[in-house]
């Protein structure tokens, strides 16, 4: 009993709001750098692939482009092997500190990595070992960041803590559409197109030393403490989860499908169909997506707080329905061609993606006992974002290309809907309960 009450007298100061703060802001630092990283490479896709690939098929250059984008995503899942066991024995924050590490140095590597013009066959090679360098961090990242904000909430605030792995999500697509607008509308397209795409990549290095420094001036989380101070950590993570919890990592899978896909479609996608699509100026496509971020990210903790309030699976469920029904009607609006018809079919669906992002780090996190919490969601997310999140924009380009419909895309994003949408039926709302 006394092990149990020094634990909760530590965890007592977290409820201040200078360290609710703290653990925030260590919490989300490297998903903005992570997402601030992988959105700036889906907003000057069409520019690398021109460098890094063999001229003279656009589509060809373009599609070869996107499937380096998937590979990182495939890389996601040996990451969460490797570091989700290693956050639930040592600790989540000592697993972030080498997340963001790895993401730097794949980042710098994008920014210096010689074109195909000048090195031939290796320019693609080098970069696909950087973007599968920054998909290991990027298993470990999510994971870890969920389970830090989570464990830190009390049991009334988890969905509003949670949010903020979202949140920090979402800042870093909206600083990196911030920079890439920015380098974009101060450089003529020579300068652009020879080396300005590159600076964006390199600032991200700056993301990395503050990420690493807050996240070591943390502590762990009380409930990871709890854990350890009981001397109950799992010695075998992997095995426990296996064993006591594959229903579980397969709801985990079956609920991020949906989630995914329909982010990288309305956040990575849309700006390159938009201008390779659509037709319009690669500015208006930006300039729109900057202002449907900073929608998306003023509504994250505003819905978390709000899934504390009426619970996570209505939330969830209606982003799923939302996307079932809307997504076809959307992108026929974007289709119109003005910047009010591609501005407003944006709204909707970062609304119901809101919906979704929001409650879902503190859902998925529900359904996992602390012992294996680190392990089991960041396995069951990254599988399902490495099988059809990072493939979303390929298969989107690849269906317009086959089908010759510029609604294509809307089949995926519909079919990946309905099939969340039946997952969470079976899931039990644990918004009221305290953490295993």
């Amino acid at each position: 009993m006394s092990t149990v009450a020094s634990v909760e007298d530590k965890h007592v100061p977290f409820q201040d709001g200078k360290t609710v703060r703290k653990a925030i802001l260590a919490g989300s630092i490297g998903n903005v750098m992570e997402w601030y990283d992988w959105s700036i490479y889906g907003f000057f896709a069409s520019t690398i692939s021109k460098h890094f690939f063999p001229a003279g098929n656009s589509v060809a250059a373009l599609l070869s482009t996107f499937l380096v984008f998937a590979l990182g995503f495939i890389m996601r899942p040996l990451g969460s092997l490797v570091f989700g066991p290693y956050g639930d024995k040592v600790g989540r924050r000592k697993a972030l500190a080498m997340s963001v590490i790895l993401m730097a140095i794949g980042t710098f590597m994008i920014g210096v990595i010689p074109t195909y013009e000048q090195i031939g066959n290796a320019a693609p090679i080098l970069l696909v070992v950087a973007r599968l360098i920054q998909g290991f961090s990027a298993g470990a990242e999510w994971g870890g960041s969920t389970s830090f904000l989570v464990e830190y909430a009390p049991r009334w605030k988890r969905g509003f803590y949670g949010s903020w792995q979202q949140f920090s999500t979402g800042a870093g697509l909206f600083f990196g559409s911030v920079v890439s607008t920015v380098i974009i509308a101060s450089l003529s397209p020579t300068a652009l197109d020879a080396w300005g795409w590159r600076v964006a990549f390199l600032i991200g290095i700056i993301l990395g030393i503050v990420g690493l420094y807050l996240r070591m001036k943390m502590e762990d989380t009380p409930k990871f403490r709890e854990v350890a101070n009981t001397e109950h950590v799992a010695q075998r993570p992997l095995k426990e989860m296996v064993t006591k919890y594959p229903l579980q990592v397969l709801q985990a899978i079956g609920f991020t499908i949906s989630w995914t896909v329909s982010y990288y479609i309305t956040f990575t996608y849309l700006p390159t169909y938009i201008k390779t699509v659509v037709n319009m100026s690669f500015g208006a496509a930006m300039a729109s997506n900057l202002i449907i971020l900073a929608f998306f990210i003023i509504l994250i903790p505003i819905v978390g707080a709000l899934s504390d309030r009426v619970g996570r699976k209505k939330l969830l469920m209606l982003s799923c329905a939302g996307f079932a029904i809307l997504a076809y009607p959307m992108f026929l609006l974007i289709n119109r061609g003005s910047f009010v018809m591609i501005l407003i079919p944006q709204f909707v669906l970062a609304l119901f993606e809101a919906f979704f992002a929001a409650p879902g780090p503190a859902a998925l996190a529900e359904i996992f006992p602390t012992r294996v919490r680190n392990s089991s969601l960041s396995i069951g997310y990254n599988i399902g974002v490495a099988l059809f999140g990072g493939t979303a924009p390929m298969i989107a380009t690849y269906l317009i290309s086959s089908t010759h419909s510029k609604l294509s895309p809307t089949y995926y994003v519909i079919g990946c809907a309905v099939v969340t949408f039946f997952v969470l039926m079976g899931l039990k709302d644990r918004y009221r309960e305290e953490l295993d």
